[in-house]
């Protein structure tokens, strides 16, 4: 009884603002009236969450009046609540037929294409989106975003930086125009990797942190980048599919090695990076390409190479 109660309250206010809505131009009074009704009965069911009898009436709505936006948007609506982005993107893409420029039907489409995976479509509707509303910083990070995911990453950076307020505030975007100037080798991309560092005040980025570790160290600040990497062993508290501790510690143990050979510390870690898991011998034989590894630790490399070599046939003979 008290969800009817909630269905009826519903109902009956969205009847009332149902009147001041302009969603009809073409269709008779009589169908007008009937589609009006329809779409408030089924935005009082998507109100209460019930989708898919909101979805019922919002579709017998805009076929009593096919020129009614806001039932195609709100379909549009229902469909990506539910996951069902290319159908959502389709939706929110006829209101735009009819009309090209409602700002929030492009933003909806352009996530929704997001979603779905159709970054080339995103790019058109958020470059659409911008040219209406330039000043927003949102739909500029969202639309960076698609174009990182592009492989645009100059483009990327460019967008970025149309939004400097955003980038000394936001941490996510800073990390982006990081990840863009890092794909682009730019040295410019150490600073943004520490300003994301001050910035970022969430959960531990281990992933972060490593890219901010390879990027000093293609700088050649190796001190520095030794501090990353053990910042991102500290941060990773399991290993996943994309970053592994053993990995980690095997590219600490690796700069060890090269920066300050004469210094135990990288076959210690080495050593540990292999006892966790890390077994990568094509890895380690080309480390001992580097002609900046010490002879007296290149006779540990191998050692440790010959080790995992035997442990990898024991375990295959059973």
């Amino acid at each position: 009884m008290k969800n009817n109660g909630r269905f009826y309250t519903a109902l009956l206010s969205l009847f009332i603002a149902a009147a001041f809505l302009p969603l009809f131009s073409c269709a008779s009074s009589r169908e007008a009236a009937r589609a009006e009704e329809y779409f408030s009965i089924g935005m009082a069911y998507f109100d209460l969450g019930k989708y898919a009898e909101a979805e019922r009436w919002l579709s017998r709505a805009r076929a009593a009046d096919r020129t009614m936006t806001a039932s195609s948007y709100n379909l549009g609506r229902i469909a990506f609540e539910t996951g069902r982005y290319e159908e959502a993107a389709r939706h929110f893409e006829r209101v735009l037929d009819r009309d090209p420029d409602n700002v929030m039907a492009l933003k909806a489409a352009a996530f929704s294409r997001i979603k779905n995976g159709d970054l080339a479509q995103a790019e058109v509707l958020y470059n659409r989106v911008l040219a209406l509303v330039p000043e927003s910083a949102d739909d500029g990070f969202n639309y960076a975003l698609v174009l990182y995911g592009l492989n645009k990453y100059n483009s990327c950076e460019d967008v970025l930086n149309r939004y400097p307020h955003a980038l000394e505030e936001n941490s996510l975007s800073l990390l982006l125009l990081a990840r863009a100037q890092k794909a682009q080798n730019k040295i410019e991309a150490a600073d943004s990797y520490a300003k994301w560092l001050i910035v970022h005040t969430g959960t531990a980025n281990p992933q972060g942190l490593f890219e901010y570790a390879q990027v000093l160290e293609s700088a050649g600040l190796y001190v520095r980048a030794i501090e990353q990497y053990k910042a991102a062993i500290g941060a990773l508290p399991k290993d996943t599919d994309e970053l592994k501790k053993s990995t980690l510690r095997y590219e600490q143990a690796r700069l060890y090695l090269i920066a300050d050979p004469e210094s135990a510390d990288g076959i210690k870690e080495l050593s540990t990076a292999i006892n966790e898991g890390f077994s990568n011998v094509a890895a380690l034989e080309y480390l001992l390409l580097d002609e900046r590894i010490s002879d007296a630790n290149r006779i540990e490399i191998r050692a440790l190479i010959d080790g995992i070599v035997n442990k990898t046939a024991a375990e295959k003979t059973g």
